[in-house]
């Protein structure tokens, strides 16, 4: 490291929520010295990427929204996508990011500098040289194509749900989409809308709960302006009931049958085949696959717009559609709901320290301390990462109690002679072994379904906090430092006339 070189502070990877979480939360601190590094042409993420028909969160959408930034405006009770990407454009115009937020800046490499203790990232530009690296690069961020025989031969437009193809003109058109998950549910009505006819491929059926809400009535969104008070009571209300949900989600006994039965309720009460009601029941317990909203999916689905095939897509050759079931059919349009990679990390391949990349120490599944720290990775952060999601309440929370955590993490670095943090090993086991015996009994473990959730290589647990966003607050607040070793230059116990001084690196 030459005594010319700029260093940055922070270097933020992304710019969705957790990016811009964490570059409030460093500026409610007094931290003004960092960048965020985008690899797109607008910040947004998942809401700048998937723009799919009927795309939507199916959180609250004044809960899904960062605390510093409370929005009295939102349309919907359940926020459209493109109203979820115009506020995250705000939240970056709010926090007055100006230059240091580095749109088409992609990073595609980051090195650990033992000697220098520094961060350098590869932007494909001026090398950038950091003392700390921030990844929230998101978890659902590269579609997952499955391995189909023959997909490769469809002869018509072929394309994932997060990489809509709006010029393709879907009137009068027989439209095939694979997968049942929670962008296929918001999709299929919209298609069924749309196309001549609807082939759906359903590999596994979802636990699907009425969704509610709509449009938010003007005067209420005048009220909510007027009153930040009033917002903040909706805001901690909405916060309770997604608590509430969690003992649904986790397998407590009475919470999960009332839930269960509410889905079953629901789906009787909108589809009549017997049949086709039958197709859609799920055979695995209620929580184990992510639970979907939805008022229009079962209707759609029941209707003469659409036809279900209940098994998997196994074969394509050119336009003909062959399913698991031997079924046949004809199509004009791909579309590939199939999901993401969401516990191989794409990232990971391109950080390194210590001669071995992030993916290799998660080869068999993603550990952390505290869902945000790494061992053998010094002064570097993960939002969004190993335990880091939720299957009951706002993802957006743990994100801002990651964020927190860093910044105190920070002051914490700062406090050390070689102003560098090394996870234990043995607090990074701890906290694994801890997340394991959470979630043991769980119905993401043992309720009879593959889910997203856990690591097949390894059956751990790697994306959920089995727990509530209060539990994960309470887990990160009560850290106290000792999930670092001590400072490599620090002081020894000798007096210190005895004691060779040293530059500061």
């Amino acid at each position: 490291m030459t005594s010319l070189e700029r260093i940055v502070d922070v270097a933020i990877v992304g710019a969705g929520f957790a990016g811009l979480a964490m570059a409030g939360a460093l500026r409610r601190a007094g931290r003004d010295d960092f960048v965020v590094l985008e690899r797109a042409d607008d910040v947004g993420g998942t809401w700048r990427d998937n723009t799919y028909p009927g795309v939507a969160c199916d959180v609250p959408a004044h809960l899904y929204s960062l605390a510093a930034h409370p929005n009295p405006h939102w349309s919907r009770t359940f926020a459209p996508g493109g109203e979820i990407q115009t506020y995250l454009r705000d939240v970056a115009a709010r926090e007055r990011l100006g230059d240091r937020l580095r749109v088409r800046t992609p990073m595609l490499g980051a090195e650990w500098d033992a000697a220098g203790t520094v961060w350098r990232i590869d932007t494909g530009a001026d090398p950038l040289v950091a003392r700390s690296l921030v990844l929230a690069c998101g978890r659902l961020t590269e579609p997952h194509v499955p391995a189909i025989d023959g997909l490769e031969s469809f002869d018509g437009p072929l394309f994932h749900s997060a990489r809509w193809d709006h010029d393709v003109d879907l009137t009068g058109k027989r439209v095939a989409v694979v997968g049942t998950g929670a962008s296929a549910v918001q999709l299929v009505p919209e298609l069924a809308r749309r196309a001549a006819h609807v082939t759906l491929f359903q590999r596994t059926p979802a636990w699907i709960v009425p969704r509610g809400g709509g449009e938010i009535p003007l005067a209420d969104r005048e009220r909510l302006a007027e009153n930040p008070g009033d917002l903040a009571r909706l805001r901690a209300e909405l916060y309770a009931e997604g608590e509430e949900r969690f003992a649904s989600r986790s397998g407590d006994a009475a919470a999960s049958a009332a839930a269960r039965e509410m889905a079953l309720s629901h789906l009787h009460a909108q589809v009549s085949d017997p049949a086709l009601r039958a197709a859609l029941t799920p055979d695995y317990a209620f929580g184990c696959k992510r639970v979907l909203l939805s008022d229009a999916f079962y209707p759609a689905v029941a209707s003469d717009a659409v036809t279900l095939e209940p098994t998997a897509l196994t074969a394509v050759d050119g336009s003909a559609l062959t399913a698991a079931s031997g079924e046949r059919y004809e199509a004009d349009i791909l579309v590939l709901a199939t999901g993401f990679a969401s516990t191989r990390q794409p990232y990971a391949d391109l950080v390194r320290a210590g001669g071995a990349t992030l993916a290799e120490h998660w080869s068999e599944g993603m550990t952390s301390f505290g869902s945000t720290v790494v061992a053998g990775f010094p002064n570097l952060f993960v939002l969004n990462g190993p335990n880091a999601s939720l299957g009951h309440n706002s993802a957006v929370l743990m994100a801002e109690e990651q964020a927190s955590y860093v910044v105190r993490a920070l002051a914490e670095r700062d406090r050390r002679p070689d102003r560098t943090l090394r996870v234990r090993p043995e607090a990074e086991a701890a906290y694994t072994d801890e997340i394991a015996a959470a979630a043991a009994s769980t119905p993401w473990l043992t309720g009879g379904c593959r889910n997203w959730y856990v690591d097949h290589r390894s059956g751990r647990l790697t994306l959920l906090w089995p727990g509530t966003v209060q539990a994960f607050h309470e887990r990160l607040v009560g850290t106290d430092g000792s999930e670092f070793l001590p400072s490599v230059h620090a002081p020894s116990a000798e007096p210190a006339e005895a004691t060779p001084t040293h530059p500061r690196p």
